[in-house]
C-alpha cells in the first residue's frame, strides 16, 4: 500500500464533511490547477457507492473515480474498493494541532509509485488548502 497524509487545522466535523459532502468534493478533489471535478455523488453508507469525474480544465481529458464503501465510521474511518478492485483506507484522527487524515491505497500498476503518491498527496494538499480557507 503507498500513504499520503496531512494534517488539517480545522474541526474534526468540518473535515468530515468536506471529505464527503459532493458540494464540497467538486471544490478540491483534483491534483493540479489545470484539473477540475466538475461532478460528484456520494452514498456514505456501508455498501454505497460512490463517483466523481475529473477531467482537464481544456477538455482533453476526463475519467470517473469511483467505488462502493466497504466501512464508514463518522469522524473516524472510511474504506471502499475502486471500480478497479484497490482498497483504499482512510482514518481521520483530532490531533492538538489539527485533524490527522491518513490515506493509504493500493497501488495501481501502469504509472510508477511514485508518481501515484504524488497525485494522491496532491490532491491531500489540496484538501488541507480548501478546508483551512473555507
Amino acid at each position: 500500500m503507498i500513504t499520503v497524509q496531512n494534517t488539517i487545522n480545522t474541526s474534526i466535523d468540518k473535515v468530515w464533511n468536506f471529505w464527503t459532502l459532493p458540494e464540497h468534493i467538486t471544490k478540491w478533489s483534483f491534483a493540479s490547477p489545470d484539473w477540475h471535478t466538475p461532478f460528484a455523488e456520494n452514498d456514505l453508507t456501508e455498501g454505497g457507492k460512490f463517483k466523481s469525474t475529473m477531467a482537464a480544465k481544456d477538455g482533453s481529458m476526463s475519467f470517473d473515480f469511483e467505488g462502493e464503501y466497504i466501512l464508514v465510521k463518522q469522524n473516524e474511518a472510511i474504506e471502499y474498493v475502486m471500480a478497479d478492485g484497490r482498497k483504499v483506507e482512510i482514518t481521520f484522527k483530532e490531533t492538538p494541532n489539527g485533524v490527522e487524515v491518513i490515506e493509504s491505497f493500493d497501488p495501481e500498476t501502469v504509472n510508477p509509485e511514485e508518481m501515484q503518491r504524488g497525485g494522491w498527496q496532491a490532491i491531500l494538499d489540496n484538501f488541507k488548502s480548501y478546508a483551512e480557507k473555507n
